[in-house]
């Protein structure tokens, strides 16, 4: 199933519930969808859902006497990746090419008993592959633009394919990282919006002050002007905050403060874990109604990638990870330069080295060794 024709909004509860993937990654419960997009099926431990049945294999006919069959999913042993990709589609400007704003890769081990939630900077120096469906031959630049160039569309000018991006970038962050993604979701600027106010706003530790560029006081976008925007700021106070959906976004957005895009993305993985506190007080993993409400308020501002097996076993299979054990991961890295320019951002080899530790089971160590390395909530 191609990405761009499977991605229908009838099937809006995948949607819903693979963003819920990278969301509801702790105590109480999870779903996930398996992109199979041209592989055949999965099997043994590197297929991530393992240890489905073959259809040769004979299945007894019950009788009062059998136990009750297992639960769906109960087969369900990882390891799993899951892939999310926040974009700024400026949908003002025609034809403007959506950049991914933020990528954010979930690990789940094999035994299914620990996640690791980790980022990768926009502006990393990767090799994007060839991708003929958008007449984009391949070449070494900045992540963001992975899904800017896997967007054209060939002889519909201006009229950019999210959805299409979204293959290049997964495609980019598995060469990278050297981790297959099994499932994915893209969201807009004005969907994570939505997401946010269709449940009451959030709660989050604001871990440094952090002055917004983009937005007054009152919500209001800030004028741009000579050298940069104009008017009163917002600001984010040290501290327990309760954000609203422009809000969240807006301290999400925000890299031009201490630490640059490496506290982006401290900010964003923290978001993110609040947001699985507060879906999960709602019970909303559980609650199919309040599902199709969230639905309702992202509307097209999501756009899933999901087929195989069902929502329901991957909610049963990873429903019972600990609170404890959702780990937030900040991989540090460094600038790139060439003749005393900017090129973008490489990671360290001690982040680096974490995707190598990652992929073969030893990510636990790792992080032993390396403590700093774990982000505090």
């Amino acid at each position: 199933m191609s990405l761009g024709s499977g991605l229908t909004r009838r099937r809006w509860l995948v949607g819903v519930l693979l963003l819920a993937a990278i969301v509801l990654v702790t105590a109480g419960g999870v779903v996930a969808v398996r992109l199979v997009g041209d592989r055949g099926p999965d099997t043994g431990a590197a297929s991530g859902a393992s240890g489905s049945p073959s259809p040769s294999t004979p299945v007894p006919s019950p009788s009062p006497s059998t136990s009750p069959p297992p639960p769906p999913g109960a087969d369900i042993t990882g390891p799993l990746n899951l892939l999310l990709v926040g974009v700024d589609t400026r949908v003002s400007v025609p034809g403007w090419e959506p950049h991914a704003d933020a990528v954010l890769v979930l690990h789940v081990p094999r035994g299914l008993d620990r996640a690791y939630l980790f980022s990768l900077p926009r502006d990393l120096v990767v090799d994007i592959p060839a991708f003929p469906k958008a007449g984009y031959r391949g070449g070494r630049t900045k992540l963001t633009h992975a899904m800017s160039y896997g967007s054209r569309v060939p002889g519909r000018p201006k009229q950019p394919n999210t959805a299409q991006g979204y293959e290049l970038v997964r495609s980019t962050v598995s060469g990278y990282t050297g981790l297959r993604i099994d499932a994915g979701a893209v969201i807009t600027f004005n969907g994570f919006d939505r997401l946010v106010d269709s449940l009451g706003g959030v709660d989050i530790y604001v871990d440094q002050r952090v002055e917004s560029r983009h937005r007054r006081p009152d919500g209001r976008h800030r004028e741009p002007g000579a050298g940069g925007y104009v008017g009163p700021q917002m600001v984010y106070e040290k501290g327990n905050r309760h954000l609203t959906g422009w809000q969240a976004l807006d301290y999400a957005r925000q890299r031009y403060i201490p630490g640059g895009d490496y506290s982006r993305q401290r900010h964003q993985q923290q978001l993110i874990r609040a947001l699985a506190r507060k879906i999960l007080d709602q019970g909303l993993a559980r609650d199919p109604d309040r599902v199709q409400q969230v639905a309702d308020a992202l509307g097209d501002t999501l756009v899933y990638a999901g087929g195989g097996r069902r929502l329901v076993e991957f909610a049963y299979a990873l429903g019972g990870l600990p609170a404890d054990r959702f780990v937030l991961v900040g991989l540090p890295g460094s600038s790139v330069g060439s003749g005393g320019s900017y090129r973008g951002e490489q990671l360290t080899s001690v982040g680096r080295r974490f995707l190598t530790e990652l992929r073969a089971g030893r990510a636990e160590p790792y992080l032993s060794a390396h403590p700093t390395l774990r982000v505090k909530t």
